[in-house]
């Protein structure tokens, strides 16, 4: 794949975070308020977002994101890269390629990306403390094309879910879309069937391993 810059989502597609993400959200249920679901239930929820999670499992317990973020951020201060992450991160920019990150969380991404070892790979990250619209609006990706006069065919958004790509498209950018579970494309036009939203577009790339971005 031959772009010129890379935009990437940070959890579930360079950051290998749902597994502990699913972990904290469960324990946080259980010390708020005993309750006990499905670890898999959790995860799938979480693919959707954060706040998808919450209204599905916790949206009768006050605070309960805030406890959960705190427990989060615990688990991820030793944070797991996918496969081959920091690889294609050194070879794009070793080949004078840009890298860009749009992520929803708060300024903890920094944190993590230092603890992680590819902070440095990055020309600019767009955190929650941005003030942009989360995904899929495409305000930061637009921010992004705009501040360093990017050629949007030669721009990539890199994601693991529906609103990664639908917010690529909206900015008129390529979109990957990143499959961690070798599952086939449906799994992007259903990941909001329970929201009864339905993906508009289809991604210009689908994806199982990082490395096939440097074929």
């Amino acid at each position: 794949m031959d772009y010129e810059n890379y935009i990437w989502d940070l959890g579930g597609t360079l950051l290998d975070n749902y597994e502990s993400s699913s972990h904290a959200f469960s324990a946080t249920l259980w010390s708020m308020a005993e309750r006990v679901v499905l670890r898999t239930d959790v995860y799938d929820a979480l693919k959707v977002s954060t706040a998808y999670a919450v209204e599905k499992f916790a949206s009768d317990l006050p605070g309960f994101l805030e406890e959960y973020k705190k427990l989060e951020a615990e688990e991820l201060e030793k944070p797991i890269l996918f496969s081959g992450a920091k690889k294609v991160l050194k070879s794009l920019s070793v080949n004078g390629k840009k890298n860009f990150m749009i992520s929803h969380r708060n300024h903890q991404v920094l944190t993590i990306l230092s603890a992680a070892e590819i902070g440095s790979y990055f020309t600019e990250v767009v955190t929650a403390d941005n003030g942009f619209k989360r995904k899929p609006a495409p305000e930061s990706i637009n921010y992004l094309l705009s501040k360093y006069k990017l050629n949007p065919k030669k721009t990539v958004m890199i994601g693991d879910r529906s609103l990664d790509i639908e917010a690529g498209n909206a900015a008129g950018v390529e979109t990957i879309y990143f499959d961690s579970s070798n599952d086939s494309i449906q799994s992007v036009k259903t990941s909001n069937a329970t929201k009864n939203v339905l993906l508009t577009n289809e991604p210009t790339h689908i994806i199982h391993e990082l490395t096939e971005i440097l074929l």
